[in-house]
C-alpha cells in the first residue's frame, strides 16, 4: 500500500498555509526550549483566544456551557486546554495529547566547582541520549531559580546574538586512542558531562578565584547566591534557532521536535475550532514523558482526571463520580508523539513498508512498545476504521508505522496510561530523523498534515 508524498498533492493555497504553519512552529520551538517555556507560550496563546483559568471558574462557582474555553496550568510544566462542546461530558471528549519535555542536560542542585582554572557546573542528563552528541557543541542555559523569599528568577543565557554560550569539552583526537576503542555508549560517561562556565579568576581572590568570578556574575546580573541553586531548575540545551533544512527548504532542523512538533500541531488545532464543537475538545501537553511520565507533572499523575472532575461539577446540576467514570471511558484520544522516520542510511533497523517516510504525512502507530509489544497501547481496529474515514474525508495525507524492526528496539508514549481509563487511544505523530539528538529533522509537510489531522479529529471523532 504505497502512500503519496504529500508535496505532490499541494496547490498554491496549501503551500502558503504550510509555510504559515511552519513559521508559527519555528517561533514556538525557539521560544519553548523547556517545558516551562512551552507552558508559558501555550497559556499566552490560549488567553489571547479567550480561554480562562479553570481555577478561576472553580473559585467563582461559574457554571460552564458549550462554547466556554478553560485551561489548567499544572505547576508551570504541563498544561491542558478544554473547549466545551454541545454533547454532555459522559459522551466522551476528543483529546489530542503530546508531551513538551525533551532530552537535555540538567544542572545539579550543588553544581559549581573549580578545577585547574576552569569553573564547571556538575550535571545529570535527562532522558534517552547518546552522550557523545552533547560534547563539543554550543549550549544555552534555560530555567528558573526559586529564592527563599518566593521570587522566581528566569534564566536564558546563550540565545541572544551577543550572549556567551557554554559547553562540554571533548578529548582531542590525538590522545583519544583509548576513548575511541570503547563502545559508543561508554566513550563519554555521565560524570564527564560537566559544563564549562568560566575561565577568568576574580581579582583579589586567592582560592577558587574562577568560581568566585562565576558567583559574582550570577549575583550581579541575576541576584542569585550559590545556595539558591538548591531550588533551581536549569537546563542546558543546544544554543541557536531552528533552521530551514535542505536546499529546497522542505525540512526543519532544530532542538526538541520530539515532541514539541506534535504539541504545536495540537495547540494550533484546538485554537482553530468553531465556537461550539459537537464534543468537548482537549489539548493535553504533559511533562516527564522522556523519563516514564512520572512525577506530579507527568501523565501518571491525576491532573487530567482531576480537571475532568471539575468540569463535570461545573457542567452538571449535581456532581457524580459515575458520570466522571463514564466520561473518561467514553473519550477518544490521539496520543500525539513523533515516530522514527525511515533513514536509508540505517535501513537495516527498519522494516520499510511499515516505517514512517518523511514527507508522506502524519503517521499512526497502532502499537508501540518493545519486541512482543511490551509496554504498548494496542489500538482497537474499530477505532482505527473510524479514524481512517475522518482522515480520508478531510483530505489528510497519512501513513501507518512501527518503531523499527520487531527485535531491534522500541519505545512508548503516554497512550498506555490514558488507555487505563478505558478510552480509545492511538499514537499519531510526525516522522523524525535523528530522534533524541541535539538537533532533529522533520519535514514541513508532515507538520502541516498533523495540524490538519488533529483539527479534523477534534471536530469529527465520535464513539462507535
Amino acid at each position: 500500500m504505497e502512500r503519496k508524498n504529500a508535496w505532490t498533492t499541494y496547490d498554491e493555497k496549501d503551500l502558503q498555509a504550510l509555510e504559515d504553519v511552519s513559521k508559527g512552529y519555528r517561533a514556538y520551538l525557539d521560544g519553548g526550549k523547556t517545558e516551562r517555556e512551552c507552558v508559558k507560550e501555550t497559556v499566552a496563546q490560549a488567553r489571547e483566544a479567550g480561554y480562562i483559568d479553570l481555577a478561576e471558574a472553580v473559585a467563582a462557582g461559574k457554571k460552564l456551557k458549550a462554547g466556554d474555553k478553560v485551561y489548567v496550568n499544572c505547576m508551570g510544566k504541563a498544561v491542558m486546554l478544554f473547549h466545551l462542546g454541545k454533547a454532555p461530558l459522559e459522551k466522551g471528549i476528543n483529546i489530542v495529547g503530546a508531551h513538551i519535555d525533551s532530552p537535555r542536560i540538567d544542572i545539579k542542585q550543588n553544581p559549581f566547582y573549580e578545577d585547574t582554572s576552569l569553573a564547571y557546573a556538575d550535571t545529570h542528563y535527562y532522558g534517552g541520549i547518546k552522550k557523545f552528541h552533547w560534547v563539543a557543541r554550543a549550549l544555552a542555559l534555560h530555567g528558573v531559580v526559586a529564592k527563599k523569599d518566593g521570587t522566581v528568577v528566569e534564566i536564558v543565557i546563550g540565545e541572544a546574538e551577543d550572549d556567551p554560550v557554554v559547553g562540554i569539552s571533548d578529548l582531542l583526537i590525538h590522545l583519544s586512542g583509548e576513548q575511541m576503542a570503547k563502545k559508543a555508549a561508554e566513550a563519554i560517561s555521565g560524570e564527564n558531562l560537566d559544563i564549562i562556565l568560566c575561565g577568568k579568576p576574580l581579582d583579589g581572590e586567592e582560592k577558587d578565584a574562577v568560581k568566585a568570578g562565576l558567583l559574582k556574575i550570577l549575583a550581579d546580573k541575576y541576584g542569585i547566591e550559590e545556595e539558591d541553586m538548591l531550588s533551581a531548575e536549569i537546563e542546558a540545551v543546544p544554543a541557536g534557532r531552528t533552521r530551514d533544512f535542505g536546499l529546497d527548504r522542505s525540512m526543519l532542523l532544530g532542538y526538541g521536535h520530539d515532541d514539541r512538533v506534535c504539541a504545536y500541531a495540537s495547540l494550533r488545532a484546538i485554537l482553530s475550532l468553531e465556537e461550539e464543537p459537537e464534543y468537548t475538545c482537549c489539548c493535553l501537553l504533559a511533562d516527564k514523558e522522556e523519563i516514564g511520565s512520572v512525577g506530579a507533572t507527568g501523565m501518571q499523575a491525576h491532573y487530567f482526571e482531576n480537571a475532568m472532575a471539575e468540569l463535570v461539577n461545573l457542567t452538571y446540576d449535581q456532581y457524580s463520580e459515575l458520570t466522571l467514570r463514564r466520561a473518561l471511558a467514553a473519550c477518544r484520544m490521539l496520543s500525539c508523539d513523533v515516530s522514527a522516520g525511515f533513514d536509508p542510511l540505517y535501513a537495516s533497523a527498519f522494516e520499510k513498508k511499515n516505517a514512517a517516510i518523511l514527507g508522506n504525512g502524519v503517521c499512526y502507530n497502532k502499537f508501540t512498545g518493545a519486541r512482543g509489544k511490551s509496554g504498548s497501547n494496542d489500538a482497537n481496529a474499530e477505532f482505527i476504521g473510524r479514524l481512517r474515514k475522518i482522515m480520508d474525508d478531510n483530505g489528510v495525507n497519512w501513513q501507518t508505522a512501527e518503531l523499527g524492526k520487531v527485535d531491534v528496539g522500541g519505545g512508548g508514549t503516554i497512550a498506555y496510561i490514558c488507555a487505563l481509563y478505558g478510552m480509545e487511544v492511538i499514537d499519531s505523530g510526525v516522522p523524525v530523523l535523528s530522534m533524541h539528538a541535539p538537533q532533529e529533522i522533520i519535514n514541513k509537510a508532515d507538520l502541516y498534515e498533523a495540524v490538519k489531522a488533529y483539527t479534523a479529529f477534534m471536530r469529527q471523532a465520535a464513539r462507535g
